[in-house]
């Protein structure tokens, strides 16, 4: 077996000192060009690896963030936790991504592997965390964020997009199209995505004097979603089934519309107009063509890894809960209000 090189080997060969070579290596220290240059050119020479274990037991910093996610059947997730990776990357971190599901023992376990990888920060996406779990973070000194979810407890920092709001748009534009029995597909009940969507969506209602006409549960999963419109249906007239469809968020909004169109022969939007939330890509295909209220992902991941970083370097950062307010994206899946604008 070939002996590691070491980064004496390397200055040496670079004739550099061995600090100029940790520099080099180390994310966010500075160096000259000239030297960052003489450095990587003698690493690639020799075949050096920069030991990050080492670095991080000498710095106190492993450089590592760990992302917990629930699922990835959502297709918002995929794509935001590229873009967390991408950006935390683009800092200078490496991510590990640990996947949970949602009871309240997995989550632990999770957690706690996750701190016994010494992570410098965690962002927990689409997960509800117990306030014990979140008083073990801090008393351990790792600084958390929620993605994408939120939680009472105000010590806890959190980026969703503005629910409350969003659901209240669904609701101005299903009223505004002149439908008489709108229904609601419920996201699962513990996320405060849905607890907060579906109360905008009430408020916006009974604005106007109205309330949700049929609801079921979809927990955000599809063959439930499914089950959930056919179970909206299910033995209804036509003067008596639903007009229009609110699903909490686009995965359920596909199954709702799958259903209608391919299951119980109703045109979408002739019949029955479908509204979702999150606008992933597959939402502006034309198979879909949704009418959906749009999570701006790139501002909640910027927000996210600022919030994050910020807390890093400064622990006494004060934790902040973050809305951002995204627009309404009108498409064909629902009826489109005469002189709507947006």
């Amino acid at each position: 077996m070939s002996t590691r090189v070491t980064s004496l080997e390397v200055a040496a060969r670079a004739g550099v000192s061995q600090s100029a070579v940790s520099r080099v290596f180390t994310p966010g220290a500075s160096a000259s060009r000239k030297t960052i240059e003489k450095v990587r050119r003698a690493a690639e020479e020799l075949g050096y690896r920069p030991n990050s274990l080492a670095r991080a037991m000498v710095s106190g910093k492993s450089r590592i963030i760990g992302l917990i996610v629930a699922y990835l059947d959502n297709y918002f997730y995929p794509e935001a936790l590229e873009k967390l990776s991408n950006a935390l990357q683009e800092k200078g971190y490496h991510v590990l991504i640990f996947m949970a599901s949602q009871t309240a023992g997995n989550i632990d376990n999770v957690v706690q592997e996750i701190l016994d990888y010494q992570v410098d920060g965690i962002i927990a996406a689409s997960v509800a965390l117990s306030s014990d779990l979140s008083k073990r973070c801090r008393e351990a000194g790792v600084p958390m964020v929620l993605f994408n979810r939120s939680q009472d407890d105000k010590r806890m920092s959190a980026v969703t997009s503005n629910n409350l709001l969003g659901g209240r748009k669904v609701a101005e534009f299903l009223l505004a199209g002149d439908h008489q029995r709108i229904a609601y597909v419920a996201g699962w009940e513990g996320a405060s995505t849905q607890r907060d969507r579906e109360a905008g969506f009430v408020d916006g209602l009974a604005a106007a004097g109205r309330q949700i006409y049929a609801r079921e549960v979809g927990n955000y999963r599809l063959d439930q979603a499914r089950e959930a419109t056919r179970a909206l249906f299910a033995g209804r007239s036509e003067a008596d089934r639903p007009d229009a469809v609110f699903a909490a968020n686009d995965h359920m909004a596909f199954a709702v519309m799958d259903v209608l169109r391919f299951e119980l022969g109703l045109k979408v939007p002739e019949e029955v107009s479908v509204v979702g939330y999150d606008d992933v890509p597959m939402a502006s295909w034309p198979a879909y063509n949704l009418t959906t209220l749009r999570q701006p992902a790139n501002q909640m991941v910027r927000h996210t890894v600022d919030l994050l970083l910020s807390m890093i370097d400064e622990p006494k950062t004060p934790a902040n809960q973050v809305q951002i307010d995204g627009p309404l994206m009108v498409r064909g899946s629902a009826r489109i209000p005469e002189g709507w604008s947006s």
